[in-house]
């Protein structure tokens, strides 16, 4: 089976997971969602961990969205959507913090998973953007409301405009930017200054975070709109 995520395990307790589809833009099918599921569940349970970094082998794209090229029938679009679901939950309940490197197109669920990060570094060739209200999918307020406050995200999700690094900077969306060829490597370092700490602390306080913002409770609510989305509604489109 093709390895559309790739593991590097760094010292100090720090781990890389790439997405390697770089002819796809890094878009989600149900083969690399499955992949990234199984690299998640694995970590989660590695109480040695200080931080993790989601990035990318294309610097082209984090991540271009759902494949909709992706042949599916209905039973395969909704059984997709239960994993898109699975991955939005499993990066917000992930115990350790969480990094994703934005780079390039970082589209739909591909801005999901930016926002699902604790923090972000942004390259400057960052095209940022959610395609929720185009397609009529009902995602995005649960993670970006909480990140640049409720009056931005709608302008964001209503549009679905294009954000560039340096606004994705000015709304509080990224934390640092670099040159995209720097980007991992910054994310990195980033990283090294969270690893520094106790483990222990690192994750009573993330969990101390969930609990105060109920991020959990947004997230699965928000999850189950795209299910009954994907069920009864129109449903993210395939080439089926």
């Amino acid at each position: 089976m093709t390895a559309n995520v790739l593991r590097e395990r760094l010292a100090e307790g720090i781990e890389v997971l790439r997405l390697n589809r770089p002819a796809k833009r890094n878009a989600l099918d149900t083969a690399t969602l499955t992949q990234l599921l199984a690299a998640l569940d694995h970590l989660a349970a590695d109480t040695g961990l200080r931080a993790l970094i989601i990035s990318t082998t294309d610097m082209q794209a984090l991540c271009a969205g759902a494949d909709v090229s992706e042949a599916l029938d209905t039973a395969g679009g909704i059984e997709r959507m239960a994993l898109f679901c699975r991955l939005y939950a499993a990066i917000e309940a992930f115990p350790a913090p969480t990094i994703a490197v934005c780079v390039g197109n970082c589209v739909g669920a591909g801005a999901e998973i930016a926002a699902g990060c604790d923090l972000r570094v942004g390259g400057d060739n960052l095209k940022l953007a959610w395609a929720g209200a185009r397609l009529g999918v009902p995602v995005g307020p649960a993670r970006l409301a909480q990140l640049i406050g409720v009056s931005r995200a709608k302008e964001l999700l209503f549009t679905g405009r294009v954000v560039g690094t340096a606004e994705a900077l000015e709304i509080g969306f990224m934390h640092r930017t670099s040159p995209v060829q720097r980007a991992e490597s910054d994310a990195i370092e980033l990283a090294g200054a969270i690893a520094a700490q106790s483990v222990d602390g690192l994750r009573v306080i993330k969990q101390m975070f969930r609990d105060l913002d109920g991020t959990s409770e947004r997230v699965a609510h928000e999850n189950e709109l795209l299910m009954q989305f994907q069920r009864h509604g129109s449903g993210i489109p395939t080439s089926r």
